[in-house]
């Protein structure tokens, strides 16, 4: 939740890149008895205004309820960074991408 998680994430982690959306995967720095995953979204203002940021934060956490969050291993701490196409993308094809990201993730 603070800006220092978000930027450990960016810069240590690993990232997977799509054409809507950019994914940086790093370990937890939580203990080992909450190793949940935790799952950040970034939408910048080159993405578009209020609107169409939220928007795009919707898509994408819906995306994460359905279907991603399932197939992520457990203590990973993700970041999900929102591209200027990601305006026009659509929830379809957000939960497309984001879950051929974790699958590329599962595969390494």
């Amino acid at each position: 939740r603070r800006r220092a998680d978000y930027v450990a994430v960016q810069s240590q982690g690993r990232r997977l890149g799509g054409a809507h959306y950019l994914l940086f995967v790093r370990p937890s720095s939580a203990t080992a008895e909450t190793a949940e995953s935790r799952v950040g979204v970034t939408v910048s203002r080159k993405v578009g205004n209020a609107v169409v940021r939220n928007r795009v934060k919707r898509w994408v956490r819906e995306s994460c309820r359905q279907s991603v969050l399932a197939e992520v291993p457990p203590g990973l701490d993700l970041v999900i960074v929102a591209r200027p196409s990601a305006a026009n993308a659509g929830l379809g094809p957000t939960a497309l991408e984001l879950a051929s990201l974790v699958k590329r993730l599962r595969g390494r």
